[in-house]
């Protein structure tokens, strides 16, 4: 990931799990703190479908579980044409009423996506 999007992610670990690709899997995100709510979270891979061609993530640590009381994320691959359509989803409960929507975590994933976009087009 830090090779794809270098401009967002520092650096990506497995800290639990047989594998990147196994449901129950656990990574350590390391993030610019420019871009991000978060500069390290770790996230389970809580489903990886290949059928479907879809992964759910649910954040378990970070600074911005301070905010929300559960964040997942569900990141669906459908082919169109030549290429792929991608579907991001993002499934969240605030800690309360006062805390603002996450509007800053879509901008960190529209600088996420157009760098892996960037990166796959040029290899």
């Amino acid at each position: 990931m830090p090779k794809m999007a270098n401009q967002v992610v520092r650096d990506v670990k497995l800290v639990e799990g047989s594998g990147w690709d196994s449901e129950g899997s656990v990574r350590q995100r390391f993030l610019l703190p420019e871009v991000s709510l978060s500069t390290q979270l770790r996230k389970t891979m809580e489903k990886l479908d290949d059928k479907d061609s879809t992964i759910l993530n649910k954040l378990v640590e970070g600074e911005i579980m301070k905010a929300f009381k559960s964040w997942k994320s569900i990141f669906n691959v459908m082919p169109m044409g030549e290429g792929s359509l991608v579907k991001w989803t993002t499934e969240f409960e605030k800690q309360n009423d006062d805390v603002p929507d996450p509007v800053r975590y879509g901008e960190f994933l529209t600088t996420w996506a157009k760098n892996v976009d960037i990166y796959l087009l040029n290899v």
